[in-house]
């Protein structure tokens, strides 16, 4: 599948901030599976700085905005080719023991309802079976709700009231398979939704779990499927923020809020739909 990515994400203060450092983890995943064209990454008055690949395999860049400022755009544009590997991630590389992925933060610690629905899975002999059982009970327990929850919300949290969005169910996937000796990440990425074809219009979450003979796997719970074709991963992480696109810091007292715009397109139908209007 061909998919034509742009995500804008605007910053507005309600003064003036002198000085804006950030550091995106934007740029698609070197892995089989994807393949990235023409992508660009552009901020608004920013300088960029020197970028990396950390241990998690992610590449990260700095950029600076010389204030004063009101408005910061951090726009990003490109295509990716992707096909489906059945949710295994493979040449992805990295240097992070798959261990190291088994320590708990505030967004995924475990209460006795998390403990209880990690507990509530059958035991399997082979770790993979596990892993689609402990999605499943996740995507059964807290229901795809968009608005009922926030950025900081816990996978206890969510848990509890039943109600959530794919942070969540990524938060609460990671955190059962954690209690089942299954390590366990958040990634980030862009997800074309629509069995239709229908551009999606937020970026996306899901939870990769690793397996024996396998790897690390993705599981998505708010769409009851493992990644296919329609998701582009982007980085990794312990939780949503360990893993966020963007995080940075502005030197200033302006309060802070933000507009975000994603569409994921198939760039074949895009092509095709606009040549039926040129032909009407």
């Amino acid at each position: 599948m061909k998919l034509r990515i742009f995500h804008q994400t605007v910053y507005r203060y309600d003064r003036p901030v002198r000085n804006l450092v950030q550091s995106l983890r934007l740029t698609p995943s070197v892995c089989e599976g994807q393949r990235t064209h023409d992508w660009q990454i552009e901020v608004t008055g920013g300088i960029r700085g020197p970028g990396f690949r950390d241990g998690a395999g992610d590449w990260i860049e700095g950029w600076t905005v010389r204030g004063p400022t009101e408005e910061v755009v951090v726009t990003i544009s490109g295509r990716v080719e992707t096909r489906d590997t059945a949710g295994v991630l493979r040449g992805h590389r990295e240097l992070i023991h798959p261990l190291a992925y088994g320590r708990d933060t505030a967004a995924t610690r475990a209460d006795a309802a998390l403990k209880d629905l990690a507990g509530s899975v059958t035991d399997s002999a082979d770790s993979l079976d596990l892993a689609h059982k402990l999605s499943a009970a996740v995507a059964d327990a807290i229901a795809y709700a968009p608005g009922r929850t926030e950025f900081h919300t816990t996978a206890a949290e969510a848990l509890a009231q039943g109600e959530g969005v794919c942070q969540d169910h990524a938060h609460a996937l990671i955190s059962v398979a954690r209690r089942r000796d299954l390590p366990a990440r958040y990634v980030s990425g862009y997800l074309q939704a629509s069995a239709a074809g229908e551009a999606h219009e937020a970026s996306h979450a899901w939870a990769e779990i690793h397996v024996e003979r396998l790897g690390w796997v993705g599981f998505d719970p708010a769409n009851r499927c493992c990644p296919d074709e329609r998701y582009v991963r982007l980085g990794s992480g312990l939780d949503a923020l360990d893993a966020a696109p963007i995080r940075g810091i502005a030197a200033g007292q302006g309060a802070e809020t933000l507009d975000v715009a994603v569409n994921v397109e198939e760039v074949d139908r895009f092509q095709n739909q606009s040549q039926s209007q040129r032909q009407s």
